[in-house]
């Protein structure tokens, strides 16, 4: 592939709604030392993208850019073949077939992209397609708070039908917790589906009002706060979040217990992609790890995508396909 090959890519270079992405012909990049080049057969559009393309909460300006986006193409899973390899590279030979995050440079809504042959990438276990893998920015966040759970311990997730709560859910029962699941109606099959030992309809029934405790509680989705569960967590609990919190109490909260020697309230932030990506490979091959996956839509009909998951009635992943 000569320098001047061109690629399909959704680009960006302003904050704000769907309509600032559009689909554009982009130069294929390079791989550098160290790096890989992979053609990108499915993506998702997810919390995280759409939060950075609307630039919020405004202080993450910070890491993406104060006034326009340092980053022009969104993206952060990606499932894919190697393509090129970049010199000193032993890991990956083009051919392989490879899933994982790209959490700092994003990219992933192209036709190629170049990662770090060492960063967040693993092999995609036999007989699972390129549009079921894509299942790695979900779970990242969810595994975040659920490595915190001990076998034995119990756990409750509100909002246990997205990406990030049906990872929750396997990612708790994988580390041997018992696990209460809060969704609405629709979503209670789902929820059993996933091993959950029981499963709460917030539509019919509050949550809050139970009558039980837990060891963790967890807001997958950032509509409920630590005031609201506080009468569910035993002595000693933690309340974590995904979100702010209404009035950032979620945020001032957190800052209160570090300051007092608790750590009560958290909003986890994921740490280790590159261990987590390879640590989930080994979950799927094994069959403790399934994606959840709403709908997929073309590269041609991302800003769709985005205006769907905006919504914020995704169950479970939105994919993008590249065929």
């Amino acid at each position: 592939m000569t320098d001047k090959a061109t690629m399909k890519a959704i680009v960006f270079d302003r904050y704000g709604p769907p309509e600032n992405l559009s689909l554009a012909e982009v130069p294929v990049p390079s791989p550098s030392a160290g790096e890989i080049r992979i053609r990108v057969h499915a993506s998702t559009v997810n919390r995280t993208d759409t939060a950075t393309l609307r630039a919020h909460p405004f202080f993450a300006r910070a890491m993406t850019g104060l006034l326009r986006p340092k980053m022009h193409t969104l993206g952060v899973d990606f499932a894919s073949e190697v393509d090129a390899l970049g010199d000193g590279v032993t890991e990956f030979q083009p051919g392989d077939r490879v899933f994982g995050l790209s959490p700092e440079t994003f990219g992933a809504h192209a036709e190629y992209l170049c990662v770090p042959a060492a960063g967040a990438i693993a092999r995609i276990p036999a007989g699972i397609e390129f549009a079921e893998a894509v299942v790695g920015e979900g779970a990242w966040y969810a595994n975040s708070t659920t490595k915190q759970l001990r076998a034995g311990q119990s756990c409750l997730i509100y909002g246990a039908s997205g990406a990030i709560g049906t990872a929750a859910v396997q990612l708790a029962k994988a580390a041997g917790a018992e696990v209460t699941a809060v969704v609405g109606t629709r979503h209670l099959d789902l929820a059993e589906r996933l091993g959950a030992d029981r499963v709460i309809d917030y539509q019919q029934q509050d949550f809050t009002a139970i009558g039980e405790t837990f060891d963790l509680v967890f807001d997958a989705v950032g509509k409920t706060s630590s005031f609201a569960c506080r009468q569910l967590l035993k002595e000693n609990a933690l309340f974590c979040a995904t979100d702010l919190g209404p009035f950032w109490s979620n945020l001032i909260l957190e800052g209160w217990f570090r300051l007092t020697g608790s750590r009560r309230v958290q909003l986890p932030f994921p740490e280790d992609a590159p261990g987590f990506v390879r640590d989930l490979s080994g979950l799927m091959a094994d069959g403790l790890f399934d994606g959840v996956f709403d709908r997929s839509y073309p590269l041609e009909e991302t800003v769709e995508a985005f205006r769907y998951v905006e919504t914020g009635q995704k169950t479970g992943i939105v994919v993008i396909e590249i065929p």
